[in-house]
């Protein structure tokens, strides 16, 4: 339970040039609606993987480099086409939308002196990590932006990194997830990957319904303007001034092992699911760091998969983003003073009421008033990664010893980890250091 607020130059040289990839067998120009979910999540998403690059694995001496980018044109980018394309805003309709035209995804070679035993436990994040993800810069507008960026980083010591920077709005993380293992096999040189491999980018399954229908409250959005809600994309410069900042919030990476999370799923005394537990736990020992008044009302949100609970279901196929957020709110006295049961019990309703009818609902509210997630006035997102399968990727090289988010400061994020050696859960959290030293003295408290 270390303050990681680390600091560490990488020594990260980019050759030149940073290209665009475009696949050998372009598709026709197509355009593909966005739903609005995808509408809401109009920012990256930075994924890193961290390989020691094993000697002894079947990578037949070949260069990372060289590797993943022909693999991305000539192989995967004529299935994920879309990867190449560009986000526009279509003035007409009053809404974004993805232009498939070939453009390019955005492809970049680097370099480190360092090895990777400089750079600490790589088993942790570390905000220094933001070095080996290409930062978008020069793009004059959102229509030649590129939506898909990958840095390859070749370390002194023969290891490497694959930093990704995915618009969010053209995947989820389940999607991601199976892109990721896509690629990962054409890299080992598996002919057959994309055999019979159909993607379905349809989004007119999740369409609002004409005429619209909302049903319920939806307080997990908010009507008010972007200038009330911070996404990575804002923040992004942002970040990089606060980690040099005397005013920086502090980072905790806080390990709930699989004995205190079976605990918190008994203190709770109604079944639950660790998920439930330890979002429940992080939700009340916050809310007594953060809130001064009692009488606020305080809510966590989280994302919800919706394939399954869709009627008709969402196809297996399906390419996109098939998570909506779900929320759960009570006064700060009543979590406080009220047993663990009542938070699980608020997160499990939260959970519960997402039925293909909220759903419905949710995306008509958003056809009228085009809101955003309500991480306002002390509200945190819970962003789940620990059950992603991004710790068995093999590029050919092993799998990797890092693999997750880039850290964000945003202290209306929560992460949820892998635990080391796949025991229980990492907590990573950023708060305001005397609400963080507050925090820290009731998480591992059960």
């Amino acid at each position: 339970m270390d303050n990681y607020d680390l600091r560490v130059d990488l020594h990260v040289r980019k050759d030149p040039p940073v290209t665009l990839v475009s696949p050998n067998n372009p598709n026709p120009i197509e355009t593909i609606y966005l739903s609005n979910i995808d509408q809401q999540l109009v920012f990256p998403v930075e994924t890193l993987f961290i390989f020691k690059g094993n000697k002894s694995s079947n990578n037949n001496g070949l260069d990372i480099v060289e590797t993943v980018k022909k693999a991305f044109s000539e192989k995967l980018l004529v299935s994920y086409y879309f990867l190449a394309g560009r986000i526009n805003f279509n003035i007409l309709q009053q809404r974004l939308e993805l232009v498939c035209n070939n453009a390019g995804m955005l492809f970049v070679g680097a370099n480190s002196n360092l090895r990777l035993d400089e750079l600490g436990d790589l088993s942790a994040p570390n905000p220094s990590f933001r070095g080996l993800i290409h930062e978008l810069e020069g793009f004059d507008s959102l229509a030649n932006t590129p939506v898909f960026t990958v840095q390859v980083t070749k370390f002194k010591c023969g290891g490497f990194s694959i930093g990704y920077a995915t618009n969010h709005s053209i995947l989820d993380g389940r999607s991601a997830a199976e892109m990721f293992q896509k690629l990962a096999a054409i890299c080992r040189g598996d002919e057959t990957a994309l055999d019979n491999y159909v993607l379905n980018t349809d989004r007119s399954y999740i369409k609002a319904r004409n005429p619209l229908q909302i049903k319920f409250d939806h307080k997990e959005y908010t009507k008010q303007t972007f200038s009330n809600f911070s996404t990575p994309t804002s923040q992004t410069k942002v970040n990089a001034s606060l980690y040099n900042s005397t005013d920086a919030p502090r980072f905790e990476l806080v390990t709930l092992n699989s004995n205190f999370i079976s605990m918190l799923k008994k203190k709770a005394t109604v079944k639950c699911s660790s998920f439930e537990a330890v979002v429940a736990h992080i939700w009340k020992c916050r809310a007594r760091a953060f809130y001064d008044d009692p009488t606020k009302v305080s809510s966590v949100l989280f994302a919800v998969d919706i394939r399954g609970k869709m009627e008709p279901p969402l196809p297996d196929s399906f390419v996109g983003n098939a998570v909506i957020t779900a929320s759960a709110s009570a006064v700060v006295e009543d979590l406080l003073v009220e047993p663990f049961s009542f938070c699980v019990e608020m997160v499990k309703e939260g959970i519960q009421k997402v039925t293909n009818e909220y759903v419905r609902s949710a995306i008509d509210w958003w056809e009228m008033h085009k809101g955003v997630p309500a991480i306002i006035d002390g509200n945190f997102f819970v962003s789940a990664w620990w059950k992603l399968p991004f710790h068995e990727l093999d590029f050919g090289w092993g799998t990797p010893v890092y693999a997750g988010p880039l850290v964000t400061s945003m202290h209306e994020f929560v992460l949820l980890l892998p635990g080391k050696n796949g025991d229980g859960i990492n907590v990573w959290i950023a708060l305001e250091r005397d609400r963080m030293e507050r925090f820290m003295s009731y998480i591992l408290m059960c």
